[in-house]
């Protein structure tokens, strides 16, 4: 039985609007200053993350998934994908307005296993920054109408936002990540974008983006719904635990340990991102040290660990 973290490399997406803080922040060697994701707990296609460390070293964690389901608590069924997919986006300039389809539109037009489903947690913001979620039209005659007519201002709805904000995105939500945010987001395995505004920006080509509102139109939420949820807290001896989000698929957390605690793995499997400070995990008196920036699933099989340190983690399972 597999009997130690599984500690993951992040995987870099440049983008057009990403910039250097994955750098300055992580001390993670970026590709270049327009870096806009670092995929940190993946197995999707697009960009799996690979593993560093025990036997599977040097494997992808989309390996590890087809072929070792145990560590998962998953059975052998090759025809179902790893379902969750962590990041860190540094936005550096706004984020396209997207939206993301269901489950049964995702596989039923793109032939795809999910949807997207996502959640954010902010790690920094700029003052005054702010995203867009969800739009103000109350018919999708009125959605369309404004799309049309190119009515941004008057459909879309802006929030603002600073460090420690938490913000949930069903599928069907009209989003966009504003320019100088940092953000943990935890998805559904998907890459399925549905790109509404991007504000006629050019690439270095001189080439606007692709948009896709037709798709749009058929998937958008109408009207928006403010999403209410129940975030309990609790404390396990020196471990606060604050429950962000527990829904369909995935239940994320907020840790915040100063001191130590014994705990027993009560999930599946655990995903676990260091947002802050440095810790040590001790399964079965061996210890392995962590720190920000460092991305590591506990596999099925862990029955018990202590953890021990001063540090913040984002905690997710399905």
């Amino acid at each position: 039985m597999y009997q130690e973290p599984i500690f993951l490399k992040p995987v870099f997406q440049e983008r057009i609007w990403g910039g250097g803080k994955l750098k300055s922040m992580f001390q993670y060697a970026i590709p270049s200053n327009q870096t806009g994701e670092a995929w940190v707990i993946s197995a999707h296609p697009h960009g799996p993350s690979e593993i560093i460390n025990g036997p599977l070293a040097g494997q992808t964690l989309a390996d590890a998934w087809n072929n070792h389901r145990e560590l998962f608590n998953k059975e052998s069924n090759r025809s179902e994908a790893y379902p969750l997919l962590v990041k860190i986006l540094d936005a550096d300039d706004n984020l396209s307005v997207q939206v993301h389809p269901d489950d049964t539109y995702a596989r039923k037009v793109e032939k795809q296993p999910y949807g997207k489903t996502e959640c954010w947690y902010v790690l920094q913001a700029d003052s005054g920054s702010e995203l867009i979620l969800g739009h103000h039209a109350k018919t999708k005659e009125e959605l369309v109408k404004m799309m049309d007519e190119g009515k941004w201002d008057q459909l879309l709805q802006r929030i603002p936002v600073k460090a420690g904000d938490f913000v949930y995105v069903p599928s069907g939500t009209i989003h966009a990540i504003g320019k100088g945010i940092v953000i943990l987001e935890t998805q559904q395995s998907s890459d399925i974008t549905y790109r509404v505004y991007d504000y006629d920006r050019t690439d270095s080509h001189g080439n606007t983006r692709e948009l896709h509102l037709e798709k749009a139109k058929e998937v958008t939420n109408i009207p928006h719904q403010a999403s209410v949820f129940d975030q309990k807290q609790s404390q396990i001896d020196d471990l606060q635990i604050k429950q962000l989000v527990k829904e369909h698929y995935f239940t994320v957390y907020h840790w915040r340990i100063n001191g130590q605690v014994t705990k027993q793995l009560d999930a599946d499997f655990l995903q676990c991102s260091v947002i802050s400070g440095k810790a040590e995990i001790e399964i079965n008196e061996q210890s392995f040290a962590i720190q920000k920036g460092d991305h590591f699933i506990l596999p099925h099989g862990i029955t018990t660990y202590r953890l021990a340190g001063d540090a913040e983690l984002i905690v997710s399972h399905t």
